[in-house]
């Protein structure tokens, strides 16, 4: 029998050799092609075997009269749990003793801070902080308990001139012409009336629009941080922020900073979704009336995107910023997305160390990359199986339905980005629905781009679009009530 013609390719991500058949339909029948095929499920299934957990093996190979198996497994479980859980208090301890804002020269802080726990819908404690500007002081030097001083005396004045107007015009002409049955009179004193009434409402309206409730800040940015990091590490995004009257509030995710879990490790995407919009609609409740916006880093990106998906959550939001979002990732070989979703159910926590991906740079400041990666709270280890195939799921997922994003979005992403797809922003842009949706692309950036050099001019970049969003949303409010 003639052997079977075949040319090799090497692959990029293992370095092994993968034959490729030219002739699909004389390989399948031919001897050589069958015993490849044998040879290849077998060494699936030993791969299998030899990745499972040694306690996984051993019971299944203890005989079933041995009583110290099922107790020895029980104990391995308690300590792993305990283990956890210490590990747990450890990295919230060093969450809490994280420097949240820089002191000034006259030692006081710009800002007000607060750190607290967040249960979520599976009610796991997640590990929260704020941000907001000093009360009492804007910006623009002005006292706000000043401004709500004048606003409740323009809104008294407004109702003490309608009442005279009732008093003094519209009821005593009412009252006399219809007296001497003067019936054109009448019809124009109370049209003249109605329009008084309709303008002394609008007013109020107009009022209540341009000059919110709460002066301290003109809204409010909600932190969704990345992959493996935590939300401390946005402390001096956070202080611009609130140099410019916005208030932050920031959630490490589960597994990550100082929220329970196994640190770096997510069993459920979805999860930090529902989690993201439960703290959303808390912060709502606490802050009635006031614009709300989403922020996400790559993963924390797609966590975003898919959460403002949802149209109870997109409704409380005025818009969402992504920055080098991971919406088209791709794993290291086909046969590892093809594996993912079986190796993800049976060994969820193992480590996959062709998945770890701290060597390629995400920042050219060589002090933030050092920072980065000796923070304790930084997971740095092998990324676990579960998690890396979470991240191919929801982007799998965001992909399909780019055309169905209505939200406003401004995504920025750098054109140097090795970590997530520069290109899959551009066609996010190009293909959602929203009408109110920019992009900017920086040119030689790498992943971080709240770590590059140019941090500062990055998130001057954000807070720009988030006021010229917030006057389009002021615009069209009072479009709608006139």
């Amino acid at each position: 029998m003639a052997a079977v013609q075949m040319e090799e390719l090497t692959s990029g991500a293992s370095g092994r050799i993968i034959p490729v058949f030219k002739d699909l339909r004389r390989s399948v029948l031919s001897y050589d092609s069958l015993r490849r095929s044998l040879i290849f499920i077998r060494s699936i299934f030993l791969w299998f075997f030899l990745l499972l957990p040694r306690n996984r093996l051993s019971s299944s190979c203890s005989p079933p009269s041995s009583a110290a198996s099922p107790a020895s497994s029980s104990v391995k479980r308690r300590f792993a749990i305990r283990r956890e859980e210490d590990d747990t208090l450890r990295r919230r301890a060093l969450a809490e003793g994280l420097s949240m804002v820089a002191e000034t020269d006259d030692r006081t802080s710009p800002c007000q801070w607060s750190t607290s726990l967040f249960f979520g819908v599976r009610r796991n404690a997640l590990f929260v902080r704020s941000w907001f500007p000093v009360s009492g002081e804007l910006n623009m030097g002005l006292n706000i308990s000043e401004i709500r001083d004048d606003v409740k005396l323009i809104k008294i004045d407004a109702y003490w001139n309608f009442l005279v107007f009732i008093l003094n015009h519209c009821a005593l002409y009412l009252i006399w012409n219809f007296l001497v049955f003067n019936l054109e009179k009448l019809a124009i004193t109370f049209v003249d009336g109605l329009n008084y009434l309709i303008g002394f409402w609008r007013t109020i309206r107009l009022l209540d629009l341009v000059i919110p409730s709460k002066w301290a800040y003109k809204g409010i940015m909600v932190v969704i941080h990345g992959l493996n990091e935590h939300s401390g590490r946005y402390a001096d995004f956070a202080r611009q922020l609130n140099s410019c009257n916005f208030g932050v509030y920031a959630m490490d995710w589960i597994g990550h900073g100082g929220s329970d879990g196994l640190h770096g490790y997510v069993p459920s995407l979805d999860h930090v979704v529902a989690d993201t919009g439960a703290f959303l609609e808390k912060i709502k409740l606490e802050n009635p009336g006031m614009p709300c916006f989403l922020f996400g880093h790559s993963t924390g990106g797609a966590i975003v995107l898919k959460a403002a998906s949802y149209p109870h959550i997109e409704q409380m939001l005025e818009g969402i910023i992504l920055t080098s979002p991971a919406l088209r990732v791709k794993p290291a070989h086909p046969i590892v997305g093809a594996v993912a979703p079986l190796f993800s159910l049976v060994v969820p926590r193992y480590q996959f160390k062709g998945a770890n991906k701290r060597g390629i740079p995400v920042s050219r400041d060589p002090a933030a990359l050092l920072a980065k990666y000796s923070d304790p709270l930084v997971y740095t280890g092998p990324m676990r199986v579960r998690t890396g195939h979470e991240i191919l799921r929801i982007s799998s997922y965001l992909l399909r339905n780019f055309k169905s994003v209505t939200i406003p979005f401004f995504v920025l992403h750098g054109t140097a980005d090795k970590v997530t797809d520069p290109l899959a922003s551009q066609d996010l842009y190009e293909e959602a629905a929203s009408e109110f949706k920019d992009i900017k692309l920086y040119e030689g950036f790498l992943h971080d781009l709240l770590f590059e050099p140019e941090r500062e001019e990055v998130a001057q970049d954000i807070i720009d679009w988030m006021e010229k969003r917030l006057s389009a949303a002021n615009l069209e409010n009072a479009n709608s009530h006139w």
